[in-house]
């Protein structure tokens, strides 16, 4: 069952604002996502929030200063993915820098420990070992019994996290996260290696009230070092891009395309076969970031992070083709989780007419650290919220969930702890995604509290997907030229997307492509007698398309280089019958 869908071309409107020597294309992209003057698009680290506005920043910031003058050992509790490895490596570069001499970090393994910092994880802390400081980064927030066991042990605990907070916070030593209560940070949107970073520019000002540098015999450090990392992991957790979260990516992006950016990042960008100098927001959330991402799924995280920490470009570039193999046992593992899952859906869905309003899907043969992934595969192509889930520890099941436009998954997942509390072992998350643990043995229970939960969440409006369009390009707009600067002039991702246009064609041959056969090739006729590619990437032809139709599309402008030539094509998003 695919979901009712339209396009909508979004609104423009403040468009002529914008200089006018901009291409026209380029000044209703931009003003259809709230860009009506051209300082909005500059980027500068002074225009950011100060770090005081962070709630718990001072407290926080004590307790660092604390921890550096007395020589504390300080430990980073990270976070499995991404935006974790990124925010373990921006806290130990950034503290280094300020002269912490004893640091050292702990991953926990997702199948062993769960998530988070738990008491199971602060077992594996041998006591000769044990550091005075825990700092978790991109977690912590729900972790209660885990401070509590750290404290009992004698050690103090720093939280830095974006996940949003349940009713009670753990009594640990300071907190910051925008999103906890009483905070009016003016932006929610941080990742987790946002907050991190911040939370190095408020240890930075506090130390500098001290004369720390000139005491330590210390450079005072340029936190810039750090940017490329703070936009890999940015990027990566797919937080909305708004003012704050554009600045970061697009500094960070900055020093990346100038060759500055860490011997890892280098090191990724290279494996991925990327292009340094032009290098996209987009190129980090789907070349780059998934290769990080897969340590963390298949594997540990640790060489993930070890790849980012490394100043040594030929180290770092054995650790990239390490996690380049990874990433490619775990696409092969999605692939056979996809076409599982999807068998499972239409058998669920024979009936268009009543089809669910949500899918809960679970088979003991799935990956536990592929499930994420899973779930977006089928929220897309359903238009439905999704969780997957996987076996876990001790007849435990985890699943990772995921969200459409209108229904706050958390929030869905909160109601059905306050109807069935014993049900859920744990959940947390956002409006978009989530994870959950259950027992087993209440899967069926779960389904049917989770369906309910839903129906009650969910709206007619919320059922049909809305195809957004940046509207349609003449003939002579659509060119290379724009293709090529489009990428370069912000940062693209999450509410603050990237460029979609939709038209009709003429196709002139169609071909099906690729290694599995699993990709579709469209050779489409201009209104200008240019023939242009149109790449339709795992998608099958439908039944009605031949050489001669009209086609109504909805498609990127993209780059393809080949034999070091550059040539303009489509990437196809939506293909319909004219």
């Amino acid at each position: 069952m695919i979901a009712q869908q339209k396009i909508t071309e979004r609104s423009s409107k403040g468009w002529q604002k914008l200089p006018e020597s901009w291409p026209t294309p380029i000044r209703k992209i931009l003003a259809a996502r709230g860009i009506i003057q051209e300082q909005q698009l500059s980027y500068a680290l002074a225009d950011l929030p100060r770090p005081d506005q962070l709630l718990g920043m001072a407290c926080a910031s004590a307790l660092l200063v604390e921890a550096l003058t007395n020589n504390w050992r300080i430990m980073i509790v990270a976070d499995f993915d991404t935006d974790g490895a990124t925010s373990c490596a921006v806290a130990i570069r950034g503290l280094r820098a300020m002269g912490a001499k004893h640091l050292s970090y702990i991953v926990p393994n997702r199948f062993v420990h769960g998530y988070g910092l738990t008491p199971a994880l602060l077992e594996e802390i041998p006591e000769d070992k044990q550091p005075e400081l825990l700092i978790t980064v991109d977690n912590g927030i729900a972790s209660i019994a885990g401070v509590e066991a750290a404290q009992q042990r004698g050690m103090k605990v720093l939280i830095t996290d974006h996940h949003l907070p349940g009713e009670k916070l753990p009594a640990a030593e300071a907190i910051l996260n925008p999103n906890q209560m009483g905070d009016n940070f003016s932006s929610k949107n941080l990742a987790g290696v946002g907050v991190c970073f911040y939370m190095l520019l408020g240890l930075r000002q506090a130390l500098r009230k001290i004369k720390w540098f000139d005491r330590a015999g210390l450079d005072e450090p340029n936190l810039m070092i750090l940017m490329d990392l703070v936009a890999l992991g940015t990027v990566a957790d797919v937080v909305k891009l708004d003012q704050l979260n554009r600045t970061l990516v697009s500094l960070g992006l900055a020093r990346i395309r100038s060759g500055r950016s860490s011997s890892g990042v280098k090191a990724l960008i290279k494996i991925a076969g990327r292009e340094t100098s032009i290098l996209s927001s987009s190129d980090i959330g789907f070349s780059i970031a998934p290769r990080l991402n897969a340590a963390g799924r298949l594997d540990d995280m640790g060489l993930g992070i070890e790849v980012l920490l490394t100043d040594d470009f030929s180290q770092a570039l054995v650790m990239a083709k390490e996690l380049d193999d990874i990433n490619t046992q775990r696409r092969e593992v999605e692939q056979s989780m996809q076409e599982d899952a999807l068998a499972m859906v239409e058998a669920m869905t024979f009936d268009p007419l009543n089809a669910p309003l949500a899918y809960c899907l679970y088979d003991e043969r799935w990956h536990q650290g592929v499930v994420g992934l899973l779930a977006s595969r089928v929220k897309e192509r359903q238009h439905r919220p999704v969780i997957v889930f996987a076996p876990g520890q001790a007849g435990e099941i985890k699943g990772s969930a995921r969200s459409i436009p209108g229904v706050h998954i958390r929030d869905v997942l909160a109601l059905v702890a306050s109807r069935a509390p014993d049900v859920l072992t744990h959940f947390g998350g956002h409006a978009m995604a989530a994870g959950v643990t259950i027992s087993l043995t209440r899967l069926s229970e779960f389904e049917l509290h989770f369906l309910n939960a839903v129906k009650e969440s969910i709206s007619e409006e919320d059922l049909n997907k809305e195809l957004l369009s940046d509207g349609v390009l003449a003939c002579n707009e659509t060119t290379l030229a724009l293709a090529e600067k489009l990428p370069m002039i912000a940062p693209w991702g999450q509410g603050f997307p990237e460029p979609i246009f939709h038209g009709t064609f003429i196709v002139d041959n169609i071909r099906i492509v690729g290694r599995q056969n699993n990709h579709l090739r469209l050779t489409l006729c201009l209104s200008d007698d240019r023939k242009l590619v149109a790449m339709a990437f795992g998608q099958i032809s439908p039944d009605w398309l031949v050489a001669g139709c009209l086609v109504c599309l909805r498609y990127r402008l993209n780059v393809n280089e080949y034999r070091e030539q550059r040539q303009l094509q489509f990437l196809i998003e939506d293909l319909f019958q004219a």
